[in-house]
């Protein structure tokens, strides 16, 4: 049995009928497409390197452990490959319209947690793979490693040969508690042993406590104000917005001016924001929205693992700074204080710390954050590097990747950005009652990342 992490089960505690804890993408392809039977066959056959696609989740009785993954019997490749068509030719509002609708769709937690949709029907002849898995399996940087499972680096790539699957057995009621129980016992143990072995590098052990506590405090300072319209209670449905950069572009600006491609991204999204809100008429001059940025905390061995390792630090986007670049200039500035703040440490060990919770209380927890309000944030924003190369799937190049981020409590709007083949393309998710102008943010995005470029020398 593979237990979840507390983080990872977390997400499966706070999903509830208006917040679908989905991420996932839309992948674009050359024509001309394939056959449903083409895909299923390719894809069933690479399987066989992401074991957890063909596992559910089954719940620890009384909720004495945390959830654990086992091997689905009943599993059926054609279950969760999906088959649908625009009206051709199909535009990407169409594609996108499309994709909103199904990733605001809750998965069956009585599966494996995800599904893809073979989209035919694009005009000039392409077509699209919408994938999405729940959050509780997969986070962006691995995510980004499945896909690199899934797609081919040469467009000829060899066929992987068919592997016949025989599915574990099910483990009992009685076996999941006595597992639990043993890691009741376990885990005081393996802590205890971890504290040994800090003990035994007192330096390392100081400037590490110090790093928390100093990103613990920064992230307190932060908590507590109220910041705009962004927030408030969301509905159901979701819209899906699509923005592009090329990534010559981006690195022209912070060669220019500089900073990190990162720095460059924030702010043209922090652009974005300022077009987004005037538009509604709001005053924007003076004012900053806070934006939690997630940062991977995974190890260089750990890629090709499934699950959340993840931390995050929390930036104030500064709308009110009408000149793009004093507002790249401040966004640098901030970062690299948030940086040296320790404060992404300071949330890993208070995420950490959910380690020594039990799990009945984390389960109660978790869902009590979900139905409390927050004005904590205002959006989130997260940067997934992608293969700088082009993939091929049966031999179709893949032209663009927008990744897709859920809603989050009280946060009408989060935009994930990925790298690919030297674009950045933007997938921006918006509540679909509150925000029916998820366009003028996308295009206020391109419009201030083309204001950076124009001011380079």
């Amino acid at each position: 049995m593979d237990r979840m992490s507390p983080l990872d089960a977390s997400f499966l505690h706070i999903e509830r009928d208006i917040q679908q804890l989905n991420v996932g993408s839309a992948l674009v392809f050359e024509g001309p497409a394939p056959t449903y039977d083409e895909l299923c066959e390719v894809i069933e056959a690479k399987l066989a390197r992401v074991p957890r696609y063909r596992q559910r989740f089954r719940r620890t009785p009384l909720e004495l452990g945390l959830p654990v993954w086992v091997d689905d019997p009943h599993f059926r490749i054609r279950y969760h490959m999906r088959h649908s068509a625009l009206p051709s030719p199909g535009s990407e509002a169409q594609l996108r319209t499309l994709a909103g609708r199904l990733m605001a769709q809750h998965l069956d937690l009585s599966r494996p947690l995800w599904e893809m949709w073979f989209v035919e029907g694009l005009s000039d002849g392409r077509w699209a793979l919408v994938n999405k898995a729940h959050h509780a399996m997969i986070d962006g940087i691995s995510g980004t490693d499945i896909m690199s499972v899934v797609l081919d680096f040469q467009p000829q790539a060899h066929p992987l040969p068919a592997v016949a699957w025989v599915p574990e057995p099910a483990p009992s009621e009685v076996q999941m508690l006595s597992s639990a129980l043993a890691d009741v016992v376990r885990n005081p143990v393996s802590q205890g042993r971890a504290v040994l072995g800090a003990l035994s590098a007192p330096r390392q052990l100081v400037t590490h406590a110090v790093a928390q506590v100093a990103g613990l405090a920064q992230l307190g300072g932060k908590v507590v104000r109220p910041e705009s319209v962004l927030n408030g209670p969301i509905g159901p449905h979701r819209r899906w917005g699509w923005a592009r950069a090329g990534l010559a572009d981006v690195k022209s600006v912070k060669n220019a001016f500089g900073g990190t491609v990162n720095d460059v991204i924030l702010a043209s999204i922090t652009g974005g924001f300022r077009t987004f809100l005037a538009a509604r008429g709001e005053v924007v001059d003076g004012r900053t929205i806070r934006s939690m940025v997630p940062v991977s905390v995974r190890r260089a061995d750990q890629t090709g693992a499934l699950g959340n390792q993840v931390s995050a630090v929390l930036a104030d986007l500064p709308i009110g700074i009408a000149d793009p670049v004093e507002r790249l200039a401040a966004i640098t500035e901030q970062l690299n204080g948030l940086k040296r703040s320790g404060m992404a440490t300071g949330v890993e060990g208070m995420m950490s710390a959910a380690d020594f919770v039990p799990p009945t209380l984390l389960a109660l927890g978790a869902r009590v954050v979900a139905r409390f309000p927050q004005r904590t944030i205002s959006t989130v924003t997260t940067n997934v590097p992608g293969p700088q190369q082009p993939m091929y799937l049966l031999g179709r190049a893949m032209t663009e990747m927008f990744p897709y981020i859920p809603l989050a409590s009280d946060v009408r709007i989060t935009i994930g950005i990925v790298s690919y083949n030297g674009r950045l393309d933007c997938g921006i998710t918006g509540d679909y009652d509150h925000v029916p102008d998820i366009d003028v943010l996308c295009a206020g995005i391109e419009a201030a990342t083309a204001e950076l470029v124009a001011a380079v020398p």
